[in-house]
C-alpha cells in the first residue's frame, strides 16, 4: 500500500463536487477559427480576473483565453463586495476579449451581453430559468422567491482588452449561504448541476453572443443584444433604489434599457434619468 497522505485526496472530499476535466473541457471549446485559444483550469486563486487582467497586460494571454478556478479566495464582486464559496461548488472563470473593431464607447455592453450569455447557457443546461438583475447579477428562482445566484464583473486589460469574470453558484447548499437572500443552480431546482456541462453551455452561448454583437460593430439594436437583455431583465417594470456615486440616491421605476446600456428610471418627481453605475435595489416584486 502507499503511503496515505491527506492532500492527496482533498480535492476528492466532497463526491457530490468533483473536479472539472479540464481535458475534455479544452477538447471541447478550444478549435481552429473559434473564440476560445486556451483554457486552463487552477486548483486555488485570489482572483481569476486579477490573474487573467495581470496576464493580458504582460502580454501572456490572447484574445480567447480562459482561466477557472477550482476555488477563489479573493473574488470580488461589483463595488469591490468579496464573493467567496466552497471549493468545486460553482463555477468561478474569466475570459479576455479584445474586440478592436467595436467602437470602445460600446465595450460598456459587455458585462450585458455576458450576462444574457450566462443566463441562455444556463437555462439550455441547467433547466434552470434565470432573470438578470441590472447591471448583472443573475437571479433564480427558490421557495418562490428571488435570488442571486451569479455575478459579473468586467475590467479594462490595457488598452485593447476586457476581461470579464463570472461567478456562479452550482451546488451551494442552505446552510452554506454567505447571505440569506443568496441562491444556487441546485437550490433553484437545476436538472443538471454537472459544472463541466455548464461551463461548456455558457462559454458557447458567449462565444455566439459575442460574436454576433461584433459582427454588429458592437451595435446594441442590430445584434438583437438590448432587445434580449431587456427581455430577461427582473430590475424593468419594478419600483427601484439606485444608489449612486457621491451617495445620490434615486427611487422610481426601471422604465427601459438605454442604447448606452443605462438604465432608465422614470423618477417620482416625473422626470427619467438614465443610470450607468450604481447599486440598484428592487423594492416590490414584480
Amino acid at each position: 500500500m502507499t503511503p496515505h497522505n491527506a492532500s492527496d485526496d482533498s480535492r476528492w472530499s466532497d463526491l457530490d463536487r468533483p473536479p472539472l476535466n479540464a481535458a475534455a473541457l479544452r477538447r471541447a471549446l478550444v478549435r481552429e477559427g473559434g473564440l476560445w485559444s486556451e483554457l486552463d483550469v487552477v486548483q486555488r486563486t485570489g482572483s481569476t480576473n486579477s490573474d487573467l487582467v495581470a496576464r493580458a497586460v504582460a502580454g501572456k494571454a490572447g484574445e480567447g483565453a480562459v482561466l477557472v478556478a477550482e476555488e477563489q479566495t479573493a473574488g470580488r464582486g461589483r463595488l469591490e463586495r468579496q464573493w467567496t464559496a466552497p471549493a468545486r461548488s460553482g463555477l468561478f472563470f474569466s475570459v479576455l476579449l479584445r474586440p478592436a473593431e467595436v467602437p470602445v464607447d460600446r465595450w460598456g455592453w459587455l458585462p450585458l451581453l455576458t450576462g444574457v450569455a450566462v443566463a441562455t447557457g444556463l437555462s439550455k443546461a441547467a433547466g434552470v430559468d434565470t432573470a438578470l438583475k441590472w447591471p448583472n447579477d443573475l437571479l433564480v428562482t427558490v421557495g418562490g422567491e428571488e435570488r442571486k445566484a451569479g455575478g459579473i464583473l468586467a475590467e479594462r486589460a490595457g488598452t485593447d482588452g476586457v476581461v470579464i469574470g463570472v461567478g456562479i453558484n452550482v451546488t451551494l447548499r442552505e446552510a452554506e449561504l454567505p447571505v440569506p437572500q443568496a441562491g444556487s443552480l441546485a437550490l433553484a431546482d437545476a436538472v443538471s448541476t454537472d459544472r463541466d456541462t455548464l461551463l461548456r453551455g455558457v462559454l458557447r452561448a458567449l462565444e455566439d453572443w459575442y460574436g454576433r454583437w461584433r459582427a454588429a460593430g458592437g451595435d446594441p439594436v442590430a445584434s438583437g443584444l438590448q432587445e434580449t437583455y431587456a427581455a430577461g431583465c427582473a430590475t424593468l417594470g419594478r419600483k427601484v433604489r439606485a444608489e449612486l456615486p457621491g451617495d445620490r440616491t434615486i427611487v422610481g421605476e426601471a422604465v427601459a434599457i438605454d442604447g448606452d446600456g443605462r438604465l432608465v428610471i422614470a423618477t417620482e418627481a416625473g422626470g427619467q434619468e438614465p443610470v450607468g453605475a450604481g447599486d440598484v435595489v428592487h423594492l416590490r416584486p414584480a
